[in-house]
């Protein structure tokens, strides 16, 4: 659920400043790297 949040905040955060297509793709690839990293994080958990 980390991409659709990222992604809202991107766009809110791109329309304070009047750049709301960047804001979204920021946002967007925030997203893919947190949750890449809380997936990287579980299967570490789930090895040990």
């Amino acid at each position: 659920m980390f991409i659709p949040g990222f992604l809202l905040l991107g766009i809110g955060i791109g329309m304070l400043f009047d750049q709301t297509g960047a804001g979204t793709l920021i946002g967007l690839g925030l997203g893919f790297v947190a949750e890449n990293i809380e997936k990287n994080l579980k299967k570490k958990k789930k090895d040990f």
